[in-house]
């Protein structure tokens, strides 16, 4: 299903190889293959083949980065794994509607899903990456899943996703959208366009990364196709041609 093919489950500096080993399996346990580590610990040996009982290929097979920028540059869309909440987190989803939007988006997109360390998760640098955040119900008395649990849960329920939208008239057309190195330009193109409007900063308030933060959470929910971001390029362009002008 090429669908399945376009999702890549990015686990970031995982200590504990047995994690790594159970998430391969709960992966391949539901159809998906794309394993990526960010900085993991050295996973491959006896506790990690055990817990990966089943999904050896996934765990030899999974793509080692050392930063999340190498991981996710190729991605259309990042989302985010999380427990906390938080208005400058962004758009967070239950589990249930953020899976319906990757199911989506992945037919013609490579998506990655990112899963923060076993004690504090994702940092708030790596929350700024994801276009929108997702959330799995847990009780208020152990809210705190396992890694490799929360990755089982996510994986069940984007194959169930995917397997709603397996009828070709169920599926809407969605274009391809840039990666995200592109739209990392692009952001740098409007944080310089801000400096040059002379709204980056207002008082001690440092409005220009405020601005391009909450435009990435925009525009990362949904991604652009290439004539969206040569357009929003082009804007740039003559709004600091005009400014050049006026002095």
């Amino acid at each position: 299903m090429p669908s399945r093919d376009n999702i890549y489950f990015t686990l970031l500096q995982p200590r504990e190889p047995g994690n790594v080993g159970a998430a391969a399996r709960a992966i391949k346990n539901m159809g998906f293959e794309h394993l990526c580590l960010v900085a993991p610990c050295d996973y491959i040996n006896a506790e990690a083949r055990a817990f990966a009982h089943g999904a050896i290929d996934v765990l030899e097979g999974a793509t080692v980065c050392e930063t999340l920028t190498e991981a996710v540059d190729d991605k259309a869309i990042v989302v985010g794994t999380t427990r906390h909440m938080g208005k400058r987190r962004g758009v967070i989803y239950t589990i249930k509607e953020a899976v319906a939007g990757i199911a989506r988006t992945a037919i013609n997109n490579r998506v990655a899903i990112l899963f923060g360390r076993e004690d504090n998760g994702l940092l708030s640098e790596e929350i700024n990456r994801c276009g929108f955040l997702m959330t799995i119900a847990t009780s208020e008395a152990q809210p705190s899943l396992n890694l490799a649990q929360a990755v089982l849960i996510v994986a069940y329920e984007l194959s169930a996703a995917f397997m709603n939208n397996d009828t070709p008239a169920r599926r809407p057309p969605t274009p391809g959208l840039v990666p995200q190195a592109q739209l990392n330009r692009l952001y740098d193109r409007i944080a310089e366009t801000l400096r040059n409007l002379d709204i980056a900063n207002r008082g001690s308030e440092d409005l220009e990364s405020d601005i391009v933060r909450n435009i990435g959470h925009l525009i990362g929910r949904y991604g652009l196709t290439h004539w969206e971001v040569n357009m929003l390029h082009g804007i740039c362009t003559a709004i600091n041609h005009k400014c050049k002008r006026s002095g």
